[in-house]
């Protein structure tokens, strides 16, 4: 009877590939080593696979890329232009309440400034017809229209006017206009896309 002949176990280098790094293969194990692990794998294995990965984990905190932190875009802005104050100021407070932040003017001439300055961060413009200073509402919103198209025009008038000669574009509420169309309006501003930068 022939007996059979148990050889003795081989050294670990003859049963890896030739220069194949260990480390490799431990990178290689640790990728499958979830699965492994339900199925039953050798302590030796596992320590392999914990020592690599514990020295990949050190590795990329000490090499992190920087962290980039994106600028804020700036806040998007509702204009209200109007002559008299009380007004201005209610329609102010009533403004606040949207995710737009609020400059008020008391003349077509105040709101050129703030929208030659901010223009492309203007979402709102609420003008009176009639305003203190050289220039009308009904100029403003012309000149909004043309140099700052992407901004809501809103403009409101108390003297019978049933729609003035205003752009296209413009939305026309009378006075004694009701805070839900205002911010009806505002709300329609705020959700329309800021400009893109050029």
């Amino acid at each position: 009877m022939k007996k059979h002949q148990t050889s003795a176990p081989l050294p670990l280098t003859d049963t890896l590939s030739p220069g194949l790094p260990l480390d490799q293969i431990g990178r290689t194990l640790a990728s499958f080593y979830d699965n492994l692990v339900t199925e039953g794998v050798p302590e030796h294995l596992a320590a392999l696979v914990r020592r690599v990965r514990q020295t990949e984990d050190d590795a990329s905190a000490r090499h992190e890329p920087p962290v980039v932190t994106l600028e804020a875009e700036p806040p998007r802005l509702a204009l209200v232009v109007e002559d008299d104050p009380e007004i201005r100021a209610l329609a102010e407070t009533l403004l606040e309440e949207t995710e737009l932040n609020v400059v008020g003017c008391d003349s077509a001439e105040a709101a050129l400034s703030v929208l030659q300055a901010r223009g492309g961060d203007v979402a709102l413009v609420f003008a009176d017809v009639r305003l203190a200073g050289q220039m009308d509402g009904l100029q403003l919103a012309r000149a909004v229209a043309t140099l700052w198209p992407r901004a809501r025009l809103v403009i409101t008038s108390g003297h019978g006017l049933p729609r003035p000669d205003l752009p296209a574009e413009a939305v026309f509420i009378a006075k004694p206009w009701r805070p839900f169309d205002v911010l009806v309006e505002a709300e329609r501003a705020a959700a329309e896309s800021a400009p893109p930068v050029i």
